[in-house]
């Protein structure tokens, strides 16, 4: 018995050491840590590739190509979602397959969308990650956006912003 624990000790002792370099993936964290590079200080929400609602709001106003992407489960998008021409609404669990991910222009901006932010963050991250690089996230998703808006606002069809002569 006393042998036992005396050989098991040492195992013990050596694979706890070498859990830490087991415990990521090198390369994993090496691409992420290129993807974070640029997101330092004041900075950082705009590394982020987040969206404030103004900013969206004055893009759709003033009909740039975009896609609204909304990551929320069905039973929220069943309730209420984006209208805008070409939205799509793809669940975040289902997202990464391979045939939601062609349904993913990359020809214009897509602005990822759920309820809070959360989400949406999670999952812009991640696009850009894959290869997807024209991605932003509304910052605070719906609910920073009714805010910003106010309930007379969100229940009316955006106005198009004069064009500059």
């Amino acid at each position: 018995m006393l042998t036992r624990l005396l050989t098991t000790i040492p195992l013990v002792i050596a694979v706890a050491l070498a859990t830490p370099a087991w415990s990521y993936d090198t390369a994993m964290a090496e691409s992420y840590a290129k993807l974070f590079a640029p997101v330092k200080g004041a900075g950082a929400g705009k590394a982020l590739h987040l969206m404030k609602p103004n900013a969206f709001l004055n893009k759709v106003k003033a009909k740039e190509p975009l896609v609204a992407l909304d990551v929320r489960t069905s039973a929220e998008i069943g309730v209420f979602t984006s209208i805008l021409p070409g939205s799509l609404m793809i669940p975040m669990n289902e997202l990464f397959t391979e045939a939601n991910l062609a349904r993913i222009p990359t020809d214009k901006a897509v602005v990822v969308l759920c309820k809070s932010g959360t989400r949406a963050t999670a999952a812009g991250t991640a696009l850009r990650h894959i290869g997807f690089e024209n991605v932003y996230v509304l910052k605070g998703g719906f609910k920073a956006l009714i805010a910003y808006m106010g309930p007379k606002e969100a229940n009316t069809p955006p106005s198009p912003v004069p064009v500059k002569k």
